[in-house]
This record gives structure tokens, sequence and C-alpha cells, in this order.
């Protein structure tokens, strides 16, 4: 049997995290397609002239499109090398334009997937509140199961846990 899984994959270490993650824990057979979907911003409609006057000039809408196009070359150049590692892994590549939220949720759609795997940002909820969650617009409006992968936490220098670790001498340094 044969399943289509997505990966949305973007500039984020938590996507790069959940695509290496899925790859070491969900594909178990040749028959498996990995899609490498990247969402890239649509291309925003300037005014002539913005609030201070200043006048967009062609060239720089034109680099503007030129970054959002080289960040989704890199994004996906750096998917396709984590893929490499795994050749009995079909993997396709799509790269689409508009919000992500909807992009996902549309390739999801119309790609007939078995599973979409997106990673977690982790934002807190004022964060969330504002940016909205990719993540949870997803598996509110996907009919196909969707899988967060959340980076595990690293603990921090000053974390009782560090310091626990420091004080027993296993943080890094000299054990005499």
């Amino acid at each position: 049997m044969e399943r289509k899984i997505i990966v949305a994959v973007d500039e984020g270490e938590e996507s790069s995290y959940a695509l290496s993650w899925s790859l070491n824990n969900i594909f178990c057979s040749s028959n498996d397609t990995l899609i490498l979907l990247c969402a890239k911003p649509a291309r925003t409609v300037y005014p002539y002239v913005d609030e201070t006057g200043y006048l967009f000039s062609q060239d720089i809408v034109e680099s503007m499109e030129r970054y959002v196009n080289e960040v989704a070359e890199s994004v996906v150049r750096k998917a396709k090398k984590v893929c490499q590692d795994y050749p009995q892994i079909k993997v396709e590549i799509k790269v689409e334009t508009g919000d992500a939220r909807d992009v996902i949720c549309e390739a999801a759609e119309k790609l007939n997937a078995d599973m979409v795997v997106l990673g977690s940002h982790g934002y807190g909820a004022l964060k969330r509140a504002f940016l909205g969650s990719v993540s949870n617009h997803c598996a509110q409006n996907i009919k196909c199961p969707v899988l967060i992968v959340k980076r595990p936490k690293i603990p921090s220098p000053t974390s009782p846990h560090a310091a626990a670790a420091a004080a027993a001498g296993t943080a890094g340094g000299k054990q005499e």
C-alpha cells in the first residue's frame, strides 16, 4: 500500500527536526512517497507610494520577489539534502505560493495525503494569538491525520537540571 506523506518545510529549525524525525520514525516502506511542501508568501501588492511618501521602484519589488524565491530554493535544497540518506524513499518537491495554513490544507486535500507532518514552533499563547498557529489551523481543517512534531527542550545553563549535572561533573567539563 502506497502512502503519501506531506512534510511541511520552512527555514526554521523546527521543520528540519520534524523532517528528520519523520524520516527516522514514519517511513518504513519503499512504497511511501514523501512530499516536501514549502509555502512561499504570495507577492505583496505594494502601493505606488508608502506612508512616508517613498515610491517603490520596480527594482525594489523585483528584489523582494527574488529574495522570497531564494529562501524557498534554500529550504528545498536543505530538505533534499536531509533526504539523501534515505534512497529507498520517493521524494517529491512542491513549492506553492500563499499563506502556509492555506497551502498545507489545500495540498493535503489535492494530493489526497495519508498524513501531514508539521514542526511546532512552540509559540506561547500571546505570540500564537497574534501570529496564529499554522499547526493548530491544519490540525483543525485537514481531514487526514496531522502529526505535530515538537523539538525536545534542551535545558538552559541556568535550569535546575543543568546545575545538578554541572555539580555532578557531567556538564561537559573534565571529571577527575
